[in-house]
């Protein structure tokens, strides 16, 4: 009889030890994308940006603001991992402090956009709407966790198309119709909105430990009246899980901000020095004595902003950036004082 060897044959492996494996490593993966897609985006050069479109001819008025809201837009859609508010599917599912900056972003440019379309590009109330900026406006007012039918980045897309267009029409010199007007009234309204969000986000995160307040809702008026009752005394506190969610979203409030400004500043150069709403450029020079207009050197820093009731940087309605050189790298912020409230970003 032939002898056989014996064939000794090792145990299969239980299948969960496969479900568990490919479950660490749907982990891991998801892991390391949010840490990539958790970062803000820089701030970048407003007049470089202009430059680089003009050429270096001179900007037509309003091409610096239509430019910035622009670029601030396609920002928000192309940044490290995208447009993450509406993701149905992690990472972006699991992340909540870039969908709560994008937020604060998009609550400018929605506030920039309308005052386009309502007050910079209309000489007069009864005057008619840019045809660009009709299309424009409404876009980015789309649902911003709306995925599908339609989806969020699809919409403001379409408005920054309408933008584009508004802009190659506005730098045609053979083409009258689109207009940017600059004017104090004009800049006024767009100044009075930025003033109550930079205001809501105050109180909401000074409340993040909890304050009692006065009611002053119908003060300075004696026969304001509102539509229900409220307490004198109030307790206000921001949620203690919404906390992180109010300083992102301010955060990316104040980054859509510095841009804005800076575009301001240029398009409404000649309004802001006729009302002596400019602060006049502050920088510190440890180091050297070079002119801050044209560079800073490292460890300069430069101040700059607009004021809105005429006191530079001190008082109730205050809009300011900074730049601080260290290096070789430029870093910016911006911030404010509104209602005694400080803001920075």
């Amino acid at each position: 009889m032939a002898d056989y060897d014996a064939v000794e044959t090792s145990p299969s492996r239980p299948w969960w030890r496969y479900l568990l494996i490919l479950a660490l490593v749907y982990v891991a993966v998801n892991g390391a994308l949010m840490y990539w897609w958790d970062s803000e985006p820089d701030v970048f050069e407003v007049q470089a940006v202009i430059d680089r479109d003009t050429m270096g001819d001179e900007a037509i008025k309003g091409e610096v603001t239509t430019n910035t809201l622009i670029r601030v837009a396609e920002t928000l859609l192309d940044k490290r991992g995208g447009y993450l508010s509406n993701d149905i599917l992690p990472p972006g599912l699991w992340m909540d402090n870039i969908p709560n900056w994008e937020y604060g972003a998009l609550t400018q440019i929605r506030d920039l956009a309308r005052a386009l379309r309502n007050d910079y590009s209309r000489s007069q109330t009864q005057s008619t709407e840019d045809p660009d900026l009709v299309v424009a406006d409404p876009q980015f007012h789309i649902d911003h966790s709306s995925w599908i039918l339609p989806s969020a980045e699809g919409e403001y897309r379409t408005g920054i198309d309408a933008l584009k267009r508004y802009r190659a029409r506005l730098i045609d010199k053979s083409d009258g119709d689109a207009q940017f007007y600059s004017r104090a009234d004009n800049l006024r309204s767009w100044l009075a909105i930025v003033e109550k969000r930079l205001g809501s986000l105050s109180q909401r995160l000074s409340a993040s430990v909890g304050q009692a307040r006065i009611s002053t809702d119908l003060e300075g008026d004696l026969s304001a009246r509102q539509s229900t009752s409220r307490p004198r005394i109030m307790t206000v506190k921001t949620p203690w899980l919404e906390i992180d969610d109010v300083f992102y979203e301010a955060r990316g409030s104040a980054w859509a901000l510095i841009h804005f400004i800076h575009a301001v500043e240029k398009d409404f150069a000649e309004v802001l020095h006729d009302k002596n709403a400019m602060v006049e450029s502050e920088t510190d020079h440890p180091r050297t004595g070079s002119d801050p207009d044209k560079h800073l050197e490292p460890g300069d820093t430069q101040r700059v902003g607009i004021r809105i009731d005429g006191q530079p940087f001190t008082g109730h309605g205050v809009l300011y950036f900074t730049r601080q050189c260290s290096g070789d790298r430029y870093t910016q912020s911006a911030g404010g004082r509104i209602n005694g409230n400080r803001l920075t970003g």
